[in-house]
Order: structure tokens, then sequence, then C-alpha cells
């Protein structure tokens, strides 16, 4: 058959509602034009993330009843460790209550002032964690990967002649470690290959500089690779993640993600040294080793998600629907990222807006578009979330300039797919008419989540 079904039954339901366009025009206008601060109840089709927003299984919530709430050793803690270590491999493993802590441990534990930190791609939290204890965070994606509109199989692929160029320039001391984000949200959701992993470990390797998964979307990046990388076709998932954790020497994740929970993460390594620093931070941030902030039940959905989220129906299931929207967004010319992402479907703002530059933020005017035209949550991934200043304090706009439509797991059915699109084809008929944006309030870090807007006359 060539239909795609979901390989699942529904048998709960949430309420949506869309409210009349002036009441989101009065809210959007309330919430100073950032989404964020838009009350979800008003967002009756919420894109805006991917993390922690899925629908849980009858299994997970089954575990979810047997959760352990000892506060050391529970087995609760065995089921969850177990899990992570079936998966990566890791010999500490320790729970944290999203992946943004773990990636703060990190940061705290292994990063001086003045370090450099390359990545393919540093996502939001990321990068302020390791700018805030004074590290520079690089990007060295390669160069399909700056290139919307090209269709490459793994366009979140680091560029390995730039990774050697970044050691050689700032020198091996200056580097703690490399990270690997799977797969590539700034860029698009794009994958990564296990080839690259391969070649980005080996390059390391030759200078001692470990490498550390950003681990978010495994299970994702596993089913690009079995689908589009010579050789593994007839693996299975978990294989596949098996081994592209086996070139890592640590990994931070959010279990909002690939581990179909509503809360989690973990932080783990081989390092003796490592792990002892991590626990010790953790038990002054998080909690005590076995919990990391963690509730039993929480343990024990994260255990089960991980393992749900490397069944291969399910990425099927999980990929055929963003294509079904990327198909229909090319049949209108809409400009995306190409292919579309694991998770997530990545509008072109520059090409959409051309007509408003990027300090004026045309993602910004496409989330707004998109909110008050059809009560569409989305978020913007341009110059607000990854613009820069320079040594002068002048505002450098980021390279990319995307709207992301992030996709909870198991939550909306076809009939939601279409509607977007009907959105999507009258916010085009008067996109001319949408207006650039201006910052009025922004804190230092993070600004995307709080900051305020005006629109421009």
């Amino acid at each position: 058959m060539r239909t795609i079904i979901e390989p699942f039954r529904i048998k709960m339901t949430e309420e949506i509602r869309l409210v009349p366009r002036e009441q989101r025009e009065k809210a959007l206008q309330e919430a100073h034009y950032n989404v964020f601060l838009l009350d979800a109840e008003l967002c009756p089709i919420d894109l805006l993330t991917d993390s922690g927003t899925g629908a849980m299984s009858a299994k997970q919530w089954a575990a979810l009843m047997l959760g352990d709430e000892s506060y050391a050793g529970s087995k609760s803690w065995k089921k969850f460790e177990n899990a992570v270590r079936t998966i990566t491999g890791f010999k500490h493993i320790l729970p944290t209550h999203q992946g943004r802590a773990a990636e703060g441990i990190l940061a705290q534990t292994q990063i001086r002032e003045g370090d450099v930190i390359p990545n393919n791609s540093h996502f939001d939290t990321t990068r302020a964690n390791f700018e805030f204890v004074g590290a520079t965070a690089l990007d060295l994606v390669c160069d399909e990967g700056m290139q919307p509109g090209l269709d490459a199989p793994f366009k979140g692929n680091m560029d390995i002649d730039k990774l050697r160029t970044c050691i050689e320039t700032h020198g091996r001391e200056r580097i703690p470690f490399c990270m690997i984000t799977v797969t590539n949200n700034t860029g698009g959701g794009q994958p990564i290959s296990m080839q690259n992993i391969r070649e980005v470990k080996a390059v390391l390797k030759e200078y001692g500089i470990p490498l550390v998964i950003d681990a978010c979307r495994f299970a994702e990046n596993a089913y690009f690779i079995r689908e589009r990388e010579h050789g593994y076709g007839d693996k299975s998932l978990l294989e596949i993640a098996q081994e592209m954790f086996s070139y890592a020497d640590a990994a931070t994740m959010s279990a909002k993600k690939d581990g179909l929970a509503n809360i989690g993460g973990f932080l783990a390594c081989h390092d003796d040294g490592w792990g002892e620093a991590f626990r010790n931070a953790l038990i002054m941030r998080e909690g005590f080793p076995t919990y990391g902030g963690l509730a039993g039940r929480d343990l024990e959905v994260i255990a089960v998600g991980l393992m749900e989220a490397l069944e291969y129906d399910y990425q099927v299931y999980r990929h055929a629907t963003i294509t079904y929207l990327g198909k229909k967004f090319e049949e209108r010319n809409i400009p995306f990222v190409k292919p579309v992402g694991g998770h997530a479907l990545f509008i072109d703002a520059k090409e959409f807006l051309p007509h408003i530059p990027p300090l004026h933020y045309p993602g910004i005017g496409l989330v707004n578009a998109l909110y008050v035209d059809g009560g569409i949550r989305g978020v913007e991934l341009g110059s607000v979330m990854f613009g820069k200043k320079d040594d002068q304090g002048v505002e450098k706009p980021a390279r990319l300039e995307l709207v992301r439509l992030a996709f909870p797991r198991r939550v909306y059915t076809q009939s939601h797919f279409d509607y977007i699109v009907e959105v999507i084809d009258d916010v085009l008929l008067h996109r001319d008419q949408i207006p650039g944006y201006r910052i009025t309030r922004q804190p230092q870090y993070l600004r995307h989540f709080t900051c305020h807007f005006e629109p421009m006359k």
C-alpha cells in the first residue's frame, strides 16, 4: 500500500479553539508582538516547538504509574539508566530536568573563559550556556547547509576542512571539546551522516579533543542514515544509534524531543574525571545523581520513550507527515529548506518576504502574520535568535532568516496540516503588506524568548 497511516490509534483528545481574528490581533499586540508571550490557549495550531509538546503512548502512561519516588537508587532510575546505556553505551549517566541543564553543567565544568567550541551548528540554549561562561561558539556546518533551496541528503554535516582550520587557528589547548548536533536544528533540522561523524572523530583524535554529541533528535538522525546512507538500509535504528554514540566521548540530551517525554534530559560520558565533575555539579544544581531534578515517574516515561522513538514504523510516519506539508509548499513555490527536516519545516523568510531587510526581522514578520491569519504559532530562527553584535556594537544579521514550524510528536492529523496550507495560501496573497519589526526591549541572553517588538510603519 502507498498510503502511510499513523502507527497508532487516538484514545484521548484535547480541545482546541480557533478564536476570532480580532482577538488574535489584540492578543499579539498585548504580547508585544512576540509569540512566546502569548497564552497557549490562544494558539490552536501550536508549532512553536517540538520540545516536550508531544503525546505520550499508552505504554508511557502505564509506566508513569510505576514511578518509584525514592530519593536515591529508585527502581525507576535503574530503568532509565538501562535504557540510556543500551542506546549510548556510556559509563556515567546523569539525569537532568532538561537538556539545557546538561549543557549548563558541561559548560560549568569543562569550559574556561576564552575557550572555543566548534559545532556543526549550536542551537540557542547551547550557545547561550557556552557564551555565558566566556567561550566562543563556532558554527562549522558544510556549505550545502547554508543553501536553503538545495536538496542534499546530509546538509547538517560539519565541514571537515573548517574544523581542522579551527583547531590550527585557535590551538588545541583552547578547545576543550567539539560538538555535533543531531539533527542540525539551526540549519533546518538536517541530518548528519555516519561518515561525517567518523571523519570528525578522526580529526579530533589526532589532536586529543573529545567529541560531545547533542543528541536531542538522535532517533530521527538514525532514521535519515538508514534511508539515505549506503550500508545502513538493513540495520535497525537502535544499531545505527549505537554506532553514532560509539564515536562520542560524551553526550547531552533533551528527552523532550526523541525521548518522547514532556520533561527531562541527561548528561553522559566515559571519562571518570568528567563523570565526577558532572556528578558534583549535578548535586548542586539538579539533585541527587539518581533523579537529577526529575520525578521517578518522569524517569519511567523517558525509559519507554527513548525506545519508542527508535521504532522504524513510528519514524516512517513522523517523516511522512512533514514531507506531506513540504510537497504542498513546493506546489505553491513557497521557499523552504530542502529537504524537509526531521522534526519541522523551515520557511525561508528572506525569500518569502524580500521587501523586509534582515535587521527588520522578516522572520518575525512572517511568524506574526501566520498567527494573526490563522492562529498558527511558529518561531523565528534568524537575526533575532542568532544575530550578533560586532566589536563596535553594531548588530550583524544571521546567515539564514528562517521560520520553523516544529511539529509535536503524535499530536496533529492531516486535516490540521491541510489547514496550515490554507493559512499559508492566504498569507501569500498579502505578503507585500507584512511589515518589518524593531526591538523595543531585550535581555542580554536568549532575547528571542522575552524581547518586545513593534511593527515598523
